[in-house]
């Protein structure tokens, strides 16, 4: 589309916003959009409706059509009404639960959503204040919900807001409800949209919730006489200014941790985020507070969490005794060991157990599980999918745990999202149990590496903001596709697999085959001889484009662990090189 016609269909839907159906503040925000001799901030705020990504809707705040705002929001929320409508019809009240992060407008988008379920004849049960995205999960199962709201935008800077949207298992909704639901937010106008609540249908959800859920992530642990032993070891934590303050230091205080250092400056909960760039526990530079911290109080472990606390971060001590940052990877690959190993040594595995991982997370996992006896199921980047398989398996077998590379780990069924309260009761476990078996936890990443193989994996994101970003992401996807890769650190490229085409194409046997996976998803990947895989998405919920690389070699002993880990430095440099990012 020509930029000329562009700025006048964007023009057209702007001033459809100026019309008295819209509250007068956001008419003169949008007045003075048009004013502006520069387009471009209205060009981004008008030229797409938002859309549900693997997490929801997720945007920046403000007035238009492209932006997170009351009526975004409400148009999703009335779509949300609508189909929940349709689809429980047969039930005398339909339950939703709403909960919220500290993000700035997070409290009032949720009251709205309340509002508007209400207005539509559906029950609301909304949090008396934030609360992180697991436990609305949990709440949705434990009430019998038939669906819930989450206002986040997780880890996004200051100037985002979001919405994820949940089915009655207490997972993000996936096809066909998500597609339906999209349908029916389409089909509402800003008059459709039911904004006077009825009061009866809103309850207000208190620490009962908090209470039950605590109670039901104490019978996860598997070592409580490690705790018991070990429950003083320092452990810093920070909630980076977000819902984890709620719950984190309470949970782990009742499962018998007795030394949770906290860092004061990030436990003030605000939408500004007044101590970092991007409050993101995958960004060293947002740990950088909790290190300093735990310098200071000699502590064992840090752990932080995102603003929704369903991202879980942690650094632990090396053979020097400074701190180093695990990433996701590696926090999941320490979790699923542990379980596993602790489960066979009380006799809990009785076969029918499983784990789930998502295709762009290091296949390291699925030789821990898979030469343990536990299978290991492969799904879609975003925890919905890990939901799916998990809602596949409903009473037939077995889930002890799942998680992907973007610091996500589940180790229960009863919450269907990512949840870094549990990960972090667990990882302090590991820590205690660590240490009945004279080891560190640094020691037991290295003989996880000894026994199962070494592997490093490096996440990139290139960011290409606004439309001609997303027009950039686009083009780089087709050249990756058009132009195959040949050959990636001097490796053999041997495999590639297409998520688009659902189809994988075997250079070595000159063989192509068809991907078992429920939809098509852009996700291009590259094995090659040497087991380097390279992943390449662009982002569902942000203006990037991912690369996610990951390197093999062996680990004879703890001795050698600088050295290889040092050359598989170097080799994903090299992989960097040769996809030119």
């Amino acid at each position: 589309m020509e930029n000329n016609d562009l700025l006048l269909q964007v023009t057209a839907k702007a001033k459809t916003w100026l019309s008295d159906k819209y509250d007068a503040d956001t008419r003169k925000e949008v007045q003075a959009l048009l004013d502006k001799e520069d387009k471009t901030e209205l060009i981004e705020a008008f030229y797409k409706d938002l859309e549900f990504g693997t997490g929801g809707l997720r945007g920046i705040m403000g007035v238009g059509t492209n932006r997170v705002n009351i009526y975004t929001i409400g148009g999703a929320t009335q779509g949300l009404s609508n189909y929940l409508l349709k689809e429980f019809s047969a039930l005398k009240q339909i339950k939703v639960v709403i909960g919220h992060d500290c993000r700035n407008n997070s409290r009032k988008y949720a009251e709205i959503s309340a509002e508007i379920l209400s207005a539509n004849g559906i029950k609301a049960y909304l949090f008396e204040d934030l609360r992180p995205t697991p436990e609305v999960s949990y709440a949705i199962r434990k009430l019998g919900a038939q669906s819930g709201i989450m206002i986040t935008a997780s880890h996004n800077p200051k100037v985002y807001n979001g919405y994820k949207a949940y089915w009655d298992d207490g997972a993000q909704v996936t096809p066909p409800h998500d597609k339906n639901i999209i349908a029916e937010v389409n089909r509402v106008n800003v008059e459709n949209i039911k904004f006077k609540g009825n009061k009866d249908l809103i309850e207000v959800l208190k620490k009962d919730m908090d209470d039950a859920y605590i109670a039901d992530l104490k019978t996860l642990m598997l070592s409580p006489e490690s705790v018991k032993r070990h429950g003083g070891i320092g452990i810093v934590y920070t909630p980076l200014h977000g819902t984890g303050l709620t719950i984190i230091p309470k949970a782990m205080k009742a499962c018998g941790f007795t030394n949770i250092i906290n860092v004061p400056e990030q436990d003030v909960l605000s939408g500004e985020f007044p101590t970092v760039v991007s409050p993101n526990p995958e960004d060293p530079a947002a740990m950088a507070m909790a290190l300093k911290k735990g310098e200071e109080t000699n502590a064992e472990l840090v752990f932080a969490t995102d603003p929704d606390a369903d991202r879980f971060g942690a650094a632990i001590r090396n053979d020097k005794g400074e701190f180093i940052l695990l990433n996701g990877n590696q926090t999941m690959l320490v979790l699923i060991y542990y379980i596993i190993t602790r489960k066979k040594e009380l006799g809990q595995l009785t076969g029918k157990e499983y784990t789930v991982r998502t295709i762009v997370t290091s296949a390291l996992v699925q030789t821990v599980s898979e030469k343990n006896g536990v299978e290991m199921f492969e799904c879609y980047t975003g925890f919905k999918w890990i939901a799916s398989v998990m809602r596949d398996l409903e009473g037939k077998r077995k889930y002890i745990g799942g998680g992907e590379e973007s610091y996500g780990f589940l180790a229960e069924d009863f919450v269907r999202d990512k949840d870094s309260v549990s990960a972090a009761i667990l990882f302090g476990e590991i820590a205690a149990w660590a240490k009945d078996n004279g080891k560190t936890l640094y020691e037991m990443l290295q003989d996880i590496y000894v026994e199962y193989g070494f592997s490093k994996e490096k996440g990139i994101s290139v960011v290409k903001e606004g439309r001609t970003g997303a027009e950039e992401i686009e083009a780089m996807m087709k050249n990756f596709r058009e132009n195959p890769i040949k050959q990636i650190a001097g490796s053999k490229v041997t495999l590639i697999k297409d998520f688009v085409t659902l189809k994988a194409n075997d250079l070595e046997l000159n063989e192509e085959y068809t991907l078992e996976m429920p939809t098509t998803s852009n996700v291009l990947q590259y094995m090659t001889e040497d087991k380097t895989k390279v992943s390449i998405r662009p982002s569902g919920t942000e203006p990037k484009i991912k690369f996610y690389i990951e390197v093999h070699s062996k680990l004879k002993s703890r001795a050698e662990f600088d050295a290889v880990d040092a050359a598989a430095d170097k080799k994903i440099e090299q992989v960097c090189k040769d996809l030119g990012i």
